[in-house]
């Protein structure tokens, strides 16, 4: 990277640094405006002429406006890795997070336990984040079929995309878990549901993104979360997994709301040593 662009991206960090924002997405939004990873801004040579120096420059101040009005990054270059992918994400969808990511891995640990082909249902699917990436971990190896729930339009629109976007046989059901798959059973079901206490005030980046993918539906936050462990209960043959996200103080109600149909239930932390989310098995 040349000098002009380093003096750029200390520009850029210094604006967002005014807002407590991580200076790794300074360094996002200009890989992201020059077409490369973050990676090759730091290790690659970068040469640009005046003309393209200064439209580059004008560019990146308005990505960093936006960055600190309070827009996600992720949103501003319209898509979030997750695991080995990049997910497209846009207003409507939730970001994908890398907590979400050890949920995934649980699954995969626990698919040996299930004769091919595996039955699997992902509620309130979203950006498709969750069962992309089992369906594309597994290729080769195991045969699933995987059915993404999605109840709300405007994330249905980011699911399609995403599952377009990487040629896999995952189908579609528009539909809220409560109703979702009449009369089916599956082996896995796996799920991200909205669980933030309706009381909890959000960060600003967090505004951005959709409500409805956000609140739980009450001031515990676990009134959606309960409508997702019946699903699961009603969706999964004996013996099948249930795998579902929640917040760090969750995992008693959750515990609670299980143990009239499901054993073995577990709670699970993530990164930061915080509980995260819960697996169990149907009765």
């Amino acid at each position: 990277m040349g000098s002009q662009l380093r003096d750029l991206l200390k520009v850029g960090r210094e604006r967002l640094a005014e807002k407590k924002i991580s200076a790794v997405d300074a360094e996002l939004l200009l890989a992201h405006l020059l077409g490369i990873t973050r990676m090759e801004l730091h290790g690659k040579v970068i040469e640009l002429d005046d003309e393209e120096f200064d439209r580059t420059s004008l560019e990146y101040a308005d990505l960093i406006t936006e960055r600190v009005s309070g827009r996600p990054t992720q949103y501003i270059m319209g898509e979030a890795p997750f695991r080995y992918l990049s997910f497209d994400v846009g207003e409507g969808v939730l970001i994908p997070r890398p907590e979400t990511e050890l949920l995934v891995d649980e699954v995969l640990h626990q698919l040996h336990r299930y004769a091919d082909p595996i039955s699997i249902v992902d509620l309130g699917s979203g950006s498709g984040a969750i069962a992309i990436s089992l369906v594309s971990e597994t290729a080769k190896k195991k045969d699933l079929r995987v059915v993404a729930v999605e109840k709300d339009e405007a994330a249905l629109k980011w699911l399609n995309q995403n599952i377009g976007k990487f040629d896999l046989p995952i189908r579609v059901v528009h539909s809220s878990a409560k109703e979702a798959l009449d009369g089916v059973k599956c082996d896995v079901v796996v799920a991200n549901p909205p669980y933030v206490p309706t009381i909890q005030e959000l960060p600003d980046e967090l505004r951005y993104e959709p409500a409805q993918a956000l609140f739980g539906g009450s001031i515990d936050g676990m009134q959606i979360p309960l409508e997702f462990i019946s699903a699961a209960a009603r969706l999964l043959k004996p013996g099948g997994l249930f795998a579902c996200e929640h917040n760090e103080v969750q995992g008693p109600a959750f515990a609670k709301a299980l143990e009239e149909n499901f054993e073995s239930i577990a709670l699970h932390r993530d990164l930061n040593d915080r509980p995260r989310f819960t697996t169990a098995f149907r009765k």
